[in-house]
């Protein structure tokens, strides 16, 4: 079909990755909300080469979805996009089911045109309920309020950088197909570090990075990882709803570049029995007028006492919300000790098999780092607990919290009972929240075999929040 008389928007990656950083340093500074969404609405109005908005949201689980608005109709009614909740799962029920869709125009980007379509650009929604407030199943209106507030009262800057590991495997649809072939294919046996210069995975994660660098990632090392056909591609930290953001981003562009390339990127947390699994370590600092409250050059680890007390909360609360770190029944193949699993309740700057890491740092860099989070969690819900319940939570009184000899779940159903018997998840999420999320993920369980066994089952991919064949779940 010929294009001739198309004249939509199409920018070098330098020009994207610098309109990009310029968005993201206005997010930075703090820009007053009103001076972006006057200068976006003009920029939309003046560049007749853009066609469409993709506004994207997530829901409870954690699934991204986008729906893209014709520019002009856009700029019209932006304060009044509405949707049907009841269509989304974890949303509203059928008969309360209108819900609006407001834009974060903070959270603007320019994408390249070869992987999202030429004349688009993307930008992050925020989900309204009917009385104008937001709704309490959008986690990450509710991450950005909790940011907010911490900002306004305290100061407090809130920072995050995930390493997010996934998979290439052969064939488009990989995990879809899962349950008629019993089996990923790898398209590489290299292991960690080691890619050939040309082969798909090593070009994979050069693609990967190249649209991330462009989208204003800032963009830090990218290697094949431990088990074969794995990867890990990572970019800088930035303030915690940015970064979840980039979550989002950072898995959609992986699934588009392979898509493109007759692979499939998968984000299950063990796909593959016998080698290492994949993780999302969660780095996590704060900040006051510049200064990273963490860092203490004589505290121990060079941890501050600050730090301290905030990762002693996240061990007091660890079962609690490990259902929110660990979203899935494959979640709980990975928290096995045998592949280097952080399924111990403790903190370390050197066991890898701890819940929480202390990693070598210095004044800018010091973190915590939360290993036992799954690449397929919620990235709102994952940053939301972590912060909460690190500045929020309770301190157990328990002698040697920091090294005492406990375990996370092996499998979901242990996991939900631990969820919904804790007082601490009710006040983090809302009663109404934390039943329709302990919901969601029960059905989940129940579709599954209740024994993991020793391989993956297909059910576990079939049915997973993030891959679902809605026509195949809506049988059982």
């Amino acid at each position: 079909m010929s294009t001739q008389l198309q004249d939509f928007l199409t920018l070098s990656y330098a020009e994207l990755e610098d309109l990009n950083l310029a968005a993201k340093e206005q997010r930075r500074k703090r820009v007053p909300i009103d001076v972006i969404r006057e200068e976006r609405i003009k920029y939309l109005t003046e560049e007749k080469r853009i066609k469409a908005v993709t506004l994207l949201f997530t829901d409870l689980e954690g699934r991204l979805h986008m729906l893209d608005y014709d520019k002009k109709f856009l700029v019209k009614s932006y304060d009044n996009l509405t949707f049907d909740g009841s269509s989304i799962r974890g949303f509203t029920a059928q008969r309360e089911s209108d819900l609006r869709l407001g834009i974060d125009w903070s959270s603007f980007y320019w994408a390249p045109a070869d992987i999202f379509g030429a004349g688009k650009v993307l930008v992050f929604g925020e989900v309204i309920d009917k009385d104008g407030t937001s709704y309490t199943g959008d986690l990450r209106g509710v991450l950005k309020s909790f940011a907010d507030a911490q900002f306004s009262k305290q100061g407090l800057v809130l920072n995050a950088a995930n390493e997010i590991e996934g998979f290439l495997f052969e064939g488009t649809d990989a995990e879809r197909n899962y349950y008629k072939t019993g089996k990923f294919d790898y398209v590489n046996t290299g292991g960690y570090y080691h890619s050939l210069p040309g082969d798909p995975l090593r070009l994979f994660i050069d693609k990967t990075a190249e649209v991330q660098r462009a989208m204003g990632f800032e963009n830090e090392k990218d290697h094949p990882e431990v088990a074969p056909s794995q990867f890990e591609i990572n970019y800088s930290y930035a303030d915690v709803v940015t970064a979840a953001d980039q979550i989002q981003i950072y898995k959609l562009v992986c699934r588009q570049v392979a898509t493109k390339m007759g692979l499939t990127a998968s984000f299950l947390p063990k796909p593959v029995v016998g080698v290492n699994g994949s993780g999302m370590h969660t780095n996590v600092s704060i900040s006051k007028g510049g200064k990273n409250l963490f860092w203490d050059p004589s505290g121990q680890e060079k941890l501050s006492k600050y730090g301290w007390s905030f990762v002693d909360r996240i061990l007091t609360h660890g079962n609690d919300i490990c259902l929110l770190l660990n979203a899935s029944v494959n979640a709980y193949r990975r928290l096995d000790p045998h592949f280097e699993a952080p399924n111990q309740i403790k903190a370390s700057a050197t066991d890898r098999g701890s819940m929480v890491r202390i990693p070598i740092g210095n004044e800018r860099s010091m973190r915590v780092e939360v290993r036992s989070v799954g690449p397929d969690a919620n990235p709102y819900m994952v940053l939301f607990s972590i912060f909460k319940t690190g500045l929020e939570g309770e301190i157990s009184k328990m002698k040697n919290l920091r090294q005492a000899e406990r375990y996370l779940p092996d499998n979901i159903y242990d996991a939900i009972s631990n969820f919904n018997a804790a007082p601490w998840t009710g006040k983090l999420l809302g009663e109404d929240v934390k039943a329709r999320y302990a919901d969601l993920k029960q059905a989940s369980a129940e579709r599954c075999p209740r024994l993991l066994g020793t391989f993956v089952k297909a059910p576990e991919v079939q049915y997973h929040h993030e891959v679902y064949n809605q026509f195949l779940w809506n049988l059982f």
